[in-house]
């Protein structure tokens, strides 16, 4: 005989999950007031597409957990940052946020929030079907990780405000026929500068001054916190600022498995052009974190001047140490130290080498 189960809150539950289709796809086109959706069920094609609320949007989606084994879902990234995905995640749908392309793949110049969507979801569809290539994924970082990150972009922030409004100072003062450089509101410089100046022209610049004062007083004291956050011992040449921004962009040096994940990431690496027997080398791709990137190129050029015993800057010294050479190739050299240096800050954070090995000078940070 059929033994049935006794409990007939498991016999509901046998029979829902019985009716529940395997899978649900979302492609979602995220906007501050509206999220535009076009749904997949299962192997079916796309569904018209639904407009809602975020709050309304939410409530809809737990709707779509009841039909369902997996609902997976997507966006693109952008200023809306990752708390719709951690809203996602938390209610159970398996979301992933994707790096924004150009979704009108055909060029029909048909290019709106439904066909976006629409773009989305067809691509999510292939992408749980087991193409990894369908979506060009992107790392969503912790809490603590954003909020550490957002700590050295603000102080990066500060820095292009206080060029942007310097610049408008002297932007002003070269309308009158002055032209002077862009520390012309620094203390020493203005002593001197403002009995030159009619009056009404200094009164107008001193607005410019008191913004600068506070923005530089704002950058400085962000800068202080991020040497402070930085380890007292690191190699020389590597700042506490440096350390500080490289660590914030990278997050886990961990979620890497090998030099290759890290050098792209860098978009340190060269590009290239093949096709049948033709094959072109191209500059490097500049596809990945542009903050970083600008960090390393920094690094590598310190490192050429405080680190010359280390096995990296050995390597490339017949350049660096050529009088003959040309500014070229001193850069193409500099690209290539700043792409290993990347790989072995990865394989030093991880433990999977130490400093010694490396060739590094470790110094004790003053102050």
């Amino acid at each position: 005989m059929k033994q049935h189960p006794s409990n007939t809150s498991q016999v509901r539950g046998e029979q829902d999950a019985s009716n529940k289709i395997p899978t649900l796809k979302l492609g979602l086109d995220v906007h501050a007031d509206s999220i535009v959706v076009v749904r997949i069920l299962d192997q079916r094609g796309p569904q018209p597409a639904q407009k809602f609320t975020p709050a309304k949007f939410l409530a809809w989606v737990q709707t779509q957990l009841a039909l369902a084994t997996q609902v997976h879902s997507c966006y693109e990234a952008g200023p809306f940052g990752y708390g719709l995905h951690r809203e996602l995640v938390k209610l159970g749908v398996r979301n992933v946020v994707v790096q924004p392309v150009c979704l009108d793949e055909r060029h029909t110049g048909v290019n709106h929030d439904k066909s976006d969507a629409r773009a989305l979801a067809l691509r999510l569809d292939r992408y749980v079907a087991g193409n990894p290539h369908a979506l060009a994924t992107v790392r969503v970082p912790s809490p603590q990780e954003e909020q550490k990150r957002i700590e050295s972009r603000q102080r990066e922030q500060l820095k292009r405000e206080v060029l942007r409004v310097a610049a408008q100072g002297r932007s002003l003062l070269l309308t009158q026929g002055w032209r002077e450089k862009n520390r012309w509101w620094e203390e020493k410089r203005w002593e001197r500068l403002a009995v030159q100046l009619p009056a009404w022209l200094t009164a107008r610049l001193e607005v410019f001054r008191r913004v600068l004062a506070t923005l530089t007083d704002e950058r400085d004291a962000a800068t202080a916190t991020l040497e402070k956050a930085a380890p007292a011992v690191r190699p020389k040449g590597l700042g506490g600022l440096t350390y500080a921004v490289v660590e914030r962009e990278i997050g886990d040096w961990g979620r890497f498995a090998n030099r290759r994940q890290v050098g792209s990431y860098t978009g340190l690496c060269g590009g290239v052009s093949a096709s049948g027997r033709t094959t072109h080398l191209l500059p490097i791709t500049k596809h990945g974190n542009v903050r970083l990137r600008t960090a390393l190129i920094e690094l590598a050029w310190r490192l050429v001047l405080w680190q010359r015993d280390c096995r990296l800057v050995k390597k490339w010294w017949p350049i660096f140490g050529n009088p003959k050479a040309t500014k070229a190739a001193k850069k193409k050299a500099i690209v290539a130290i700043a792409r290993q240096m990347a790989v072995d800050l990865w394989r030093w954070r991880t433990g999977r080498v130490q400093p010694a090995t490396l060739g590094w000078l470790m110094v004790q940070a003053q102050g």
